[in-house]
């Protein structure tokens, strides 16, 4: 079955994740002081893609580590997103199981788009009423972990999200690809060596307990651009 098929009739979003790494499989160093370490063909890489997606997911962390607003970038990428049929401006959705988000986060400076919070009870009343007054909608998708599933399914009814990008970090990718939500990897290998046992990995969080369970991918093409080297991989 054709992965775009499967997921229109699932009612779920198509899902591309979009990573970087060293060559040693880290995001970033261990005290995650450099959260952006590849050049400036991979930051187009990343506008391109996010230029062909209806929202850009990513979680609290990430959205936190810099100065990242999940939007579509120059013009000249809104004018593709309106070629394509797509709004100008994705939806923006920020993951936090905790609903720890900080309100000083460079997204919430720019309201082109709606942003919204996927967060559990777990937040708390106190910190689900700071998140309402950051985000235009809160949604609770479950009690202590998120229930992607269900959040993904409501993207697509309620916001008409056909394509997701997600863009990290660890642990959200670790949840997605343990859902089985991921149709598609786009990754970015550099060739730099960081180190460290404590060094955040593209899927970090609980993992898969056995070699029978993990999600299959198969290496759908790549490319060498002068020091790094572009792959996509999709879902057998």
């Amino acid at each position: 079955m054709n992965p775009k098929s499967k997921y229109k009739k699932s009612k779920l979003p198509f899902v591309l994740v979009n990573m970087a790494m060293t060559a040693d499989a880290k995001i970033a160093t261990a005290n995650r002081t450099i959260p952006s370490f590849t050049s400036g063909r991979d930051q187009e890489h990343l506008l391109d893609l996010r230029a062909t997606a209806d929202a850009v997911m990513a979680g609290a962390r990430t959205v936190d580590a810099g100065p990242i607003n999940l939007g579509p970038g120059p013009a000249k990428y809104r004018r593709r997103r309106l070629k394509r049929g797509l709004a100008e401006y994705n939806l923006r959705v920020i993951v936090s199981r905790s609903g720890s988000v900080n309100p000083g986060a460079e997204i919430f400076r720019h309201r082109f788009s709606p942003i919204i919070i996927l967060t559990t009870h777990h937040a708390g009343a106190n910190r689900l009423k700071q998140l309402r007054r950051l985000a235009d909608v809160v949604k609770i998708c479950g009690r202590k972990e998120i229930n992607f599933g269900i959040a993904l399914r409501w993207l697509r009814k309620q916001w008409g999200v056909k394509r997701l990008l997600c863009e990290g970090g660890g642990e959200l990718n670790d949840a997605l690809f343990r859902a089985g939500l991921v149709a598609e990897l786009h990754l970015t290998i550099s060739a730099k060596i960081f180190g460290g046992r404590h060094a955040p990995t593209i899927v970090d969080g609980r993992g898969f307990n056995h070699l029978a369970n993990p999600e299959q991918f198969r290496l759908e093409s790549f490319r060498w651009i002068n020091e790094e080297l572009f792959t996509v991989f999709r879902q057998d």
